[in-house]
């Protein structure tokens, strides 16, 4: 995870405050130049937060990080040793023990994001999280001095370290929130405090943390409830799943969609090449925009965005500019250009079932009848609704008008079943490996055919696309 620099200077009696934490070694008065979680990127002066992750522990890389001159500790309680507050007591660093660290480092966040004056716009749904983030900050950096996430720097370690980088300069921060249980979002609102809450949509994702559609909308729902006094919930007008919510939220209220009852909207929607190009209808009046982002979707994105900048009193001039910088995502619908003409649609950062029949249909208007080849992977965390999900992604796949369908991953069956429920011709159906596949499609591949390449994160599929980029250079 990349670190971020410049942070604020805290001193270890403000951490303990922040925190509830106990100061097992160290004088209180001394000043860290900043906070890290990573022991290989931490510099010399900072305070060192172990983090207890699902794969690592960070209590395990603490010697690393005495190597490169921090000057203290966090660590958790149940991790407390004698030898540990020795070796600290040797080198006179200031040890600060708490019962949970990551909750820790999301208090360090909550305190500093309160003391400064910025303004948070926080922004989740099942889909579109990212790019309504790059794209809301793309419109306020066109007024304002703002603050955005890294990559997917979205959980409850991601959004403490972006927040920790808020600087008196900054006007706005501009966070997601991911989440894959109940509560987390919650959490997460809880430590950014939003002034502006954007729900994008809500669709089956993550099934097997929440149980069930309601136990999605529920979890979403949650940010809501944290926005602060006087401040405004963003809303998707065209799902219902989202305005149901309305009625549970006691800020002011602005929609977004293609509905007449959304105050910003979009009209005159048409996709031209690798553009989509609509009118952007305001409270202030209408603009034309042309999106450099492929997939008819992408309008929702931006609408989202819009009305985050329309809330913020950003002209329609400098919301149309902010709207018209985003270029290519990596990841999402990024389209890269190989020899003969043949076309890669790179959307694999994530998948669910709304971002995957979204990706298809785009697909298919994208090739204009070229020769289509998609190539899927497992949808992951969708629970006991995994199979049937799968066969349905399978039918819309077979009406896609492809001529080859790859799929791997454990639910690849259930993908192929549904192609085959729908008529698709089995020989055009291949289950297999990604390296099996990669191997396959670059026998079958020719000049101006289209590969579509989805899948979600924990399935990898970009080392696929990356083979294929390989191939194609060797081909030079």
């Amino acid at each position: 995870m990349e670190e971020l620099q410049k942070k604020a200077v805290w001193s270890g009696a403000r951490v303990a405050k922040a925190t509830g934490g106990e100061i097992l070694y160290g004088d209180v008065r001394c000043r860290f130049s900043g906070i890290s979680i990573d022991s290989r990127r931490v510099l010399p002066g900072q305070l060192f937060v172990a983090i207890v992750g699902q794969n690592h522990d960070g209590h395990a890389f603490i010697p690393d990080a005495l190597t490169h001159g921090i000057s203290g500790m966090m660590i958790q309680k149940d991790r407390i040793s004698r030898t540990l507050i020795q070796g600290f007591k040797e080198r006179g660093l200031v040890c600060i023990a708490v019962s949970d660290t990551t909750r820790a480092l999301g208090d360090l966040a909550a305190f500093h994001r309160r003391k400064h004056g910025a303004g948070v716009v926080a922004i989740t749904g099942s889909n579109g999280k990212t790019t309504t983030r790059r794209m809301a900050a793309e419109i306020i950096s066109q007024k304002y001095a703002a603050l955005s996430a890294i990559g997917n720097f979205n959980n409850e370690i991601g959004l403490p370290l972006t927040l920790l980088n808020l600087t008196d300069l900054h006007q706005w921060a501009v966070v997601e929130l991911g989440m894959n249980h109940p509560g987390e979002i919650r959490r997460l609102s809880e430590i950014c405090l939003p002034d502006v809450g954007v729900i994008t949509n809500i669709a089956p994702a993550h099934l097997e943390g929440v149980g069930s559609m309601e136990g999605v909308i529920q979890a979403k729902g949650e940010l809501l409830g944290q926005i602060k006094r006087g401040g405004t919930a963003i809303l998707n007008a065209d799902d219902p799943n989202v305005s149901r919510l309305a009625i549970k939220v006691k800020s002011e209220v602005l929609f977004f969609g293609i509905s007449k009852k959304a105050a910003v909207r979009a009209g005159s929607i048409r996709e031209k090449g690798e553009t989509v190009r609509f009118t952007l209808v305001l409270p202030e009046g209408k603009i034309p925009v042309t999106l450099r982002i492929p997939g008819r979707f992408m309008v929702s994105n931006a609408l989202a965005a819009a009305a985050v900048g329309a809330r913020l009193g950003i002209a329609p001039e400098a919301i149309k500019i902010g709207l018209e910088n985003l270029t290519s995502i990596p990841g999402r619908m990024n389209i890269l250009s190989l020899k003969n003409g043949i076309r890669i649609v790179d959307d694999t950062y994530n998948a669910n079932p709304g971002s995957m029949k979204a990706a298809i249909e785009s697909f298919s208007r994208l090739k204009k009848g070229a020769r289509g080849i998609c190539v899927v992977g497992d949808m992951l965390e969708l629970g006991k609704e995994s199979i049937p999900l799968h066969r349905q992604i399978g039918e819309s796949l077979a009406m896609a008008d492809i001529s080859r369908l790859y799929v791997t991953g454990a639910f690849a069956e259930s993908i192929a079943e549904g192609a085959r429920k729908k008529r698709m011709n089995p020989q055009r159906i291949r289950i297999g490996s990604k390296g099996s596949i990669l191997q396959d499609i670059t026998q079958y591949v020719k000049s101006g055919d289209w590969i579509l390449v989805k899948g979600s994160r924990g399935m990898a599929m970009e080392s696929l696309v990356q083979g294929l980029l390989d191939w194609n250079d060797q081909k030079s």
